[in-house]
C-alpha cells in the first residue's frame, strides 16, 4: 500500500493545483483527467504522421515524400512497388511526356553558367543546390553539415539572410550569400548599407555568387524582428551587429525604391565583388512589378545575373499563417510567369532563372526545368537529408533532431561529418533520377527539356501541353505583339521607373 500511496501522491498534488489555478477551465472542471487533453496535442502531429495518415495525406510534406529524401540519403534504393499512390485521372495531375528514341545520358553531373554578359566571374551552377536557410534559424552543426555536403557534391549552399557564418565557411562548400533588408553581414550602424563592409565579405573566394532577397514565398513583404535575447555572440558575428540588442529587417530594402535603382544596386554589388554574379529572389506578387523590372533591364542595359522565384509554398522558421496560406504566388504560377517575362522580352538568353518551394523529386526539379527553370533549390528536401522528422517545432527552438535549434544539447545528437554525406547522397542520387528522366524524354541534358514534355491534365478527360496549358508565351513577344498574350494589361502597367502601376 505504501508503494501506491508514493505514487499517487504526485498525482494528486497535480490534481488539487489543477483545482484552485484559475488561467485554465477544464483543468478547473476536470481536474488531472483533462491534462490527457494537452498531451494528446502534443503528440498529435507524431500520431498523425505516423499511424494516421496514409503515405500520400501529408502536409507539408507527406510520408512518401519524405520516405524517397531518406532513401536517397541513406543511399539506399529508391524504387517502389505495384503501382503509383496518386491519383492519375484528376487534374491537376501532370507527368513528362517519353520518348520512343529514349536516350541513356552519359554526364552524371550537369551544370549551368550564371553570368550575364560582361560579368567578370561567371559561376558554374548545379542544377540542384541547397536553398536559403540562415545561421540561427538552423544550429550550427546543421550549417556546417550542408556546406560539408555541398564541398563533397560540388554544389553551393545559399547563407540566408542572416550573413555568412564561420560554420557555413567551416563546411568548405561554394556559398551563395543571400542579402536580405537587415544586410546582414554589410549593416552599417543605422541598419543601412555598408559597401566597404560588403566588398570586405564578398571576396571571400568561397562565395561564389551574391543573392538580393526581396521576398521570400513563405512570408512575402513581412519583415522581421530579431528580439536582443537571441542575439548571441555568434549570431552577432554572422550578422555583423550588437550582441543582445533587439535588430530589425523591415519589409523592402531601403537602398532602392523602383526596378531601376534596384538594377543600378545590384550593378553596384557586381563591381564591389570583383565582378561575382549578382541575382535577386523573390516570390511573385503583383505581375507588373515582374514585367517592370524586365523593362527596366532593357531601357537601362543592365542585367540581373539570375532570378530565382520562390513558390508561396516555400517553407520557414515561423511565418503568421495569413502568410505561409494567402500571400504569394505558389511556384508553379511564379514560375511561368517570370519564364514569360524574360522569354517575352529577349532577355532570357542573359539572364539565368531559377526556382525554389518544395523541390525534392525527379520529377518536379524536371517539370521546373522544361518551364523555363535553369536550375532548382530546395530547402527542406535538404533539411530531411540532415534527419528532419517534420515535428513542426521549427520556432520553438525545441527541434529534436538538433537541426533547427540553437540548443547545443539538441544539436549534440547531428553529427556533421555522417550527416554531410547524406547531404551529399541526396543530392547526387535525385541529379541521378533526373538525368534517368531527362533521358527518358529523348533529351541528354536537363536544358533541352521544353514545355512540350509536360502534359497537364485540365479535366479527368482532357491534358494539354504545358505550352497550351499556362498559354505561354513566345520570344519577345511582348515587344512586337503584347496585346496577343495574356499579360497585356499588366504590360502596360508595368514601368520602369516604379513598381507602382501606371495609370
Amino acid at each position: 500500500m505504501i508503494y501506491i500511496a508514493v505514487a499517487m501522491t504526485p498525482l494528486a498534488l497535480i490534481g488539487l493545483y489543477d483545482l484552485f489555478q484559475r488561467k485554465h477551465t477544464l483543468w478547473r472542471n476536470y481536474p488531472l483527467i483533462s491534462r490527457v487533453r494537452w498531451i494528446a496535442e502534443e503528440l498529435h502531429p507524431f500520431l498523425r504522421s505516423y499511424i494516421v495518415e496514409s503515405a500520400t495525406e501529408g502536409r507539408p510534406f507527406n510520408l512518401e515524400d519524405r520516405a524517397l529524401v531518406y532513401r536517397r540519403a541513406k543511399n539506399v534504393s529508391s524504387v517502389e512497388p505495384f503501382g503509383s499512390h496518386l491519383d492519375i485521372d484528376k487534374p491537376p495531375y501532370e507527368w513528362l511526356a517519353h520518348s520512343i528514341a529514349a536516350r541513356h545520358p552519359e554526364e552524371a553531373d550537369p551544370r549551368v553558367r550564371v553570368g550575364a554578359p560582361g560579368t567578370a566571374q561567371p559561376y558554374s551552377a548545379s542544377v540542384l543546390n541547397i536553398s536559403a536557410m540562415s545561421f540561427g534559424a538552423l544550429g550550427a552543426h546543421a550549417i556546417e553539415a550542408l556546406s560539408k555536403g555541398a564541398a563533397m557534391g560540388g554544389f553551393y549552399h545559399d547563407t540566408g539572410e542572416g550573413g555568412v557564418s564561420r560554420y557555413h565557411r567551416q563546411g568548405g562548400g561554394d556559398l551563395v550569400w543571400e542579402l536580405g533588408s537587415g544586410y546582414f553581414g554589410c549593416r552599417a550602424a543605422d541598419g543601412s548599407f555598408d559597401a566597404a563592409k560588403f566588398a570586405d565579405t564578398a571576396s571571400d573566394p568561397q562565395i561564389k555568387m551574391i543573392e538580393v532577397k526581396l521576398s521570400q514565398g513563405a512570408k512575402p513583404g513581412h519583415g522581421g524582428v530579431l528580439p536582443g535575447e537571441k542575439v548571441t555572440p555568434e549570431i552577432a558575428e554572422a550578422r555583423g551587429i550588437e550582441v543582445g540588442l533587439t535588430c530589425i529587417s523591415p519589409p523592402a530594402h531601403s537602398s532602392f525604391s523602383t526596378p531601376i535603382e534596384m538594377l543600378e544596386f545590384v550593378a553596384s554589388l557586381r563591381d564591389l565583388s570583383g565582378g561575382k554574379p549578382v541575382g535577386i529572389k523573390f516570390a511573385v506578387g503583383n505581375r507588373w512589378e515582374t514585367l517592370a523590372i524586365c523593362k527596366a533591364m532593357l531601357e537601362t542595359g543592365l542585367r540581373v545575373d539570375f532570378m530565382v522565384v520562390d513558390g508561396g509554398e516555400g517553407g520557414t522558421g515561423a511565418a503568421p499563417a495569413e502568410f505561409l496560406d494567402h500571400v504569394g504566388a505558389p511556384l508553379r504560377q511564379g514560375l511561368v510567369l517570370t519564364r514569360n517575362a524574360l522569354v517575352g522580352t529577349g532577355l532570357k538568353d542573359d539572364v539565368r532563372l531559377a526556382c525554389s518551394g518544395k523541390q525534392i523529386s525527379a520529377f518536379s526539379i524536371a517539370a521546373s526545368m522544361a518551364l523555363g527553370a535553369d536550375w532548382v533549390n530546395t530547402a527542406r528536401g535538404f533539411m530531411f537529408s540532415l534527419g528532419c522528422i517534420q515535428s513542426l517545432n521549427c520556432h520553438n527552438n525545441t527541434c529534436p533532431t538538433g537541426i533547427a535549434t540553437t540548443d547545443k544539447t539538441r544539436q549534440r545528437g547531428l553529427v556533421v561529418e555522417e550527416k554531410a554525406i547524406r547531404v551529399r547522397n541526396f543530392q547526387r542520387n535525385t541529379v541521378q533520377a533526373l538525368m534517368e528522366v531527362v533521358g527518358a524524354t529523348g533529351c541528354v541534358h536537363p536544358s533541352e527539356l521544353t514545355p512540350r514534355h509536360v502534359m497537364h491534365r485540365v479535366t479527368e478527360d482532357i491534358a494539354y501541353t504545358a505550352e497550351r496549358a499556362y498559354q505561354l508565351v513566345q520570344p519577345g513577344q511582348l515587344l512586337s505583339a503584347p496585346d496577343e498574350t495574356q499579360l497585356a494589361r499588366e504590360w502596360r502597367m508595368a514601368q520602369a521607373h516604379s513598381f507602382q502601376p501606371a495609370d
